[in-house]
């Protein structure tokens, strides 16, 4: 069974989400309802690069997987001399690009498992 195959379209729900919010503004546009402001997002390209990038290199896939944490790092608290300095936020609220960028791995770690049988428990 194809791992990668089967849980897709679960992952990237979330990008759709938003397609579907641009169309309802254009259909209010035309239908002569006040709309908002049009938006326009420039990390789209970005996201959509990632969205479409093939894994089919071994070492690419090994590499990507090692990179790319498995989880969102946890928050901390920077303390000198028992006084919090500053506190840093989980890092997947800094990224913009964070839900793609993990939907990479996934794919690498899918291209691993089902195209070259290799274990991917290390990763894990």
């Amino acid at each position: 069974m194809k791992v990668y195959n089967n849980t897709t379209r679960n992952i990237f729900l979330a990008s759709w989400v938003s397609i579907n919010q641009a169309q309802d503004v254009v259909k209010e546009t035309q239908l002569g309802r006040p709309s908002a402001k049009p938006y326009y997002d420039i990390l789209q390209p970005i996201r959509n690069w990632l969205e479409n990038f093939q894994v089919r290199d071994r070492e690419l896939a090994h590499r990507l997987c090692k990179v790319i944490p498995s989880q969102c790092p946890f928050e901390r608290d920077v303390k000198l001399f028992g006084k919090t300095l500053f506190h840093i936020p989980p890092m997947c609220k800094l990224n913009p690009v964070y839900e793609e960028v993990v939907g990479l791995r996934f794919r690498a770690l899918c291209y691993l498992a089902d195209e070259c049988g290799e274990d991917v428990t290390q990763y894990c």
